[in-house]
């Protein structure tokens, strides 16, 4: 079995104008995604359903095992398979819940800011979310099990 990886191998970049993710490790290129951020735009205020930038850290990975289109709510499976579409901003397959590490992000884990899948495939590709990262939900699992907790992100 091979030597885990260290988290500090592994850096998530979002590129908010190109609603794009690229996943590096030791710097090197190994995928990128389509995502959707916030519609309201950036920033760091609590309430206001915008996406922070700056650096951050996956600070915990929930869904290990969970079905694509598994709904969560507060971060718990519900047992529900969500269908596409719809108004509600779901949060759906995996969560990668973010710490900031700046000091204009700090609020982030307290402001749920997270990478998740979406019953809104529809729009990735297009500034849509409440705030966090938005993926497809079969991107998300890829990437979930590609990064370990304490992986770097940036966003920006």
């Amino acid at each position: 079995m091979p030597a885990r990886q260290s988290s500090e191998q592994w850096e998530m970049r979002v590129d908010i104008s190109r609603q794009m993710l690229d996943l590096r490790r030791s710097g090197e290129l190994i995928k990128s995604w389509p995502v959707s951020t916030s519609r309201f735009g950036v920033g760091f205020e609590p309430g206001s359903f915008k996406t922070p930038t700056g650096r951050f850290a996956v600070q915990e990975k929930i869904g290990a095992g969970a079905p694509l289109w598994a709904e969560f709510k507060s971060r718990q499976p519900t047992g529900v398979l969500a269908a596409p579409g719809g108004e509600h901003d779901g949060i759906l397959t995996r969560i990668l819940w973010l710490s900031g590490l700046d000091k204009e992000n700090t609020n982030t884990r307290d402001r749920y800011i997270y990478f998740h899948g979406t019953n809104r495939e529809d729009l990735i590709g297009t500034p849509a979310s409440h705030g966090c990262i938005r993926l497809r939900n079969a991107d998300i699992a890829e990437l979930f099990d590609l990064v370990p907790e304490g992986a770097r992100v940036v966003i920006g």
